[in-house]
């Protein structure tokens, strides 16, 4: 279904992050060249190592990460896209993308990339409806980025509200939709 496709997951720091080693498998298994790359923050949630035994690919963290063969890995791998995915994303990493703050690994390969892009809002519900956010997604939609809206639910920090990532599965099914 996915052969020839590469999908790059961007993972950023949020609870949600261990679903997306769940996503990145899916993924494989239907032949998708997947690639991930995680901010620091993200390190907190889930390693590496993980993706990298998942995907067969090095997840790359640090911009100037000088194990690898010589390439300038975020140009490199922006050509090679076919689609870009930031699930989850943060409040922060939403700003940083809509604002063109190219400042780690994630935020200079999104921008360099001419792929489809998805984010995939997580966070506590009163940083979602923050107007702030609400403006920064409005944002993302208007430079064509698709947003897929958080479920309602029990969150990880205590609250009930907007802002659970949704499911492996279902942005497993929006990516294959896109081909």
């Amino acid at each position: 279904m996915l052969k020839g496709k590469t999908v790059v997951l961007g993972v950023t720091g949020s609870i949600a992050a261990y679903k997306i080693a769940t996503l990145a498998s899916m993924l494989v298994k239907n032949h998708a060249d997947v690639h991930v790359i995680m901010t620091e923050h993200a390190l907190n949630f889930i390693t590496p190592l993980t993706f990298e035994t998942l995907t067969k690919n090095k997840c790359l963290v640090d911009t100037f990460d000088r194990n690898f063969e010589f390439d300038v890995k975020h140009i490199s791998l922006a050509k090679k896209a076919s689609v870009f995915m930031v699930a989850p994303a943060t409040a922060n990493t939403i700003a940083k993308i809509v604002h063109g703050l190219a400042d780690d690994m994630l935020t200079t390969t999104i921008l360099a990339s001419t792929c489809p892009k998805i984010v995939c809002p997580a966070m506590n519900t009163a940083m979602y409806d923050n107007p702030i956010t609400q403006d920064n997604l409005k944002l993302c939609k208007k430079y064509g980025i698709k947003v897929v809206e958080p479920e309602e639910g029990h969150l990880a920090c205590g609250d009930s509200g907007r802002g659970k990532m949704p499911e492996p599965e279902q942005l497993f099914q929006i990516i294959c939709k896109l081909f």
